[in-house]
């Protein structure tokens, strides 16, 4: 392989794309206010989650997947997933002036569902990617995927002068859980309000990026720093009625403690400052996650205001929704540095440096 030193990485082009929108409030008034027998409890911890509308493939008021095999989910995963990823990677393809015939690497991130031959073969060959593109499958690493996958398809650009898409493609509607007979109980249990919180926050999207050697908003570095003593403050696990998340209270808490030292090593590599990036793209894990961000980073309240938007718009959206909210911040901050940040299960945290070439 030929390493080509001075090839720079940028993201020249994003794509997105979202199945049938649903209005939060109807979504609870419709279906689950009734499961959880119109509890006060688990009601207030919906409407904190400060989600006003989600894009889902299933809407559990015309179609309760709770007792569907994981089996039936992963089919209709496969059904469902083709035409978003293939609409959101058309979408930054076309953005970024590159045609699918000179893809050199297709990165395809994904927790919510496995099928194979995959979304990485399968979309490759419908929109007419070379036969020797390079596919490589990030799976159930959650919401942070995005930032290693771009990590890596920045190394192949950089690598082969050639460019690279990455697809971030999650369906956690399929992945509705039984409810437990607590409930609708006065005071339910604290898995119980965990599951509100998970199908309150939770939502799906597909987002591509496509980078290309030396032009865009280049990927200079990537941070990334586990607390293996939390390892079990979120999980995600396989059991026989789909996927069922583990989320702790704690997890502010220990991202609290990590997430400014993390930023501030990877700008120190770089010479900068907090003070010197000009905008902030981090993950919407919920609203406590991006308030803890904001004091730990001490940000302007308006930094993370495309991280509050996108939550409000369409929820929790696992991996690609951070590309959602990079898309916007670097709409809104043309020139300057920007961050990525994001997290999921490890405790995981990344963190990403983007340039202007």
């Amino acid at each position: 392989m030929v390493t080509r030193a001075n090839v720079t990485a940028g993201i020249a082009g994003i794509g997105s794309a979202f199945p049938g929108r649903i209005e939060q409030q109807a979504l609870w008034d419709g279906w689950f206010a009734g499961k959880y027998g119109d509890n006060r409890i688990a009601a207030r911890a919906w409407s904190a989650c400060r989600v006003d509308a989600r894009h889902a493939v299933v809407d559990p008021r015309h179609e309760d997947v709770t007792a569907w095999t994981t089996g039936q989910r992963m089919e209709r995963y496969a059904a469902e997933s083709l035409p978003l990823g293939k609409e959101a990677v058309t979408q930054a393809l076309a953005e970024a002036g590159v045609d699918a015939s000179e893809v050199g690497q297709f990165v395809v991130a994904s927790c919510t569902g496995y099928v194979t031959p995959g979304a990485d073969l399968l979309l490759a060959r419908d929109l007419g990617m070379p036969t020797d593109v390079r596919r490589l499958v990030v799976g159930h690493m959650g919401c942070y995927a995005a930032l290693p996958a771009l990590a890596a398809a920045a190394d192949y650009v950089r690598g082969h002068d050639r460019p690279a898409v990455v697809l971030c493609l999650e369906l956690p509607s399929l992945h509705l859980q039984p409810l437990s007979p607590t409930a609708a109980h006065a005071v339910p249990s604290a898995a119980d309000i965990e599951q509100v919180i998970t199908h309150a926050l939770f939502a799906d999207a597909a987002a591509a990026a496509v980078l290309v050697p030396g032009a865009g908003r280049t990927l200079a570095d990537v941070q990334a720093r586990t607390d293996a003593d939390s390892i079990g403050h979120m999980s995600w696990h396989v059991t026989d009625l789909g996927f069922r998340m583990g989320l702790s209270p704690e997890v502010p808490d220990v991202l609290a403690r990590h997430v400014g030292p993390a930023v501030d090593d990877l700008l120190a590599r770089h010479g900068l400052e907090r003070s010197d990036i000009a905008g902030w793209a981090v993950h919407p894990g919920g609203p406590r996650i991006l308030r803890v961000v904001e004091q730990a980073l001490e940000l302007s309240p308006e930094a993370l205001n495309s991280s509050y938007d996108i939550l409000r718009e369409a929820g929790n959206c696992s991996s690609p929704t951070v590309l959602l909210v990079l898309d916007r911040v670097l709409a809104a901050a043309p020139d300057g540095p920007v961050v990525a940040l994001a997290f999921g299960p490890g405790l995981t945290l990344y963190a990403g440096l983007l340039h202007t070439v």
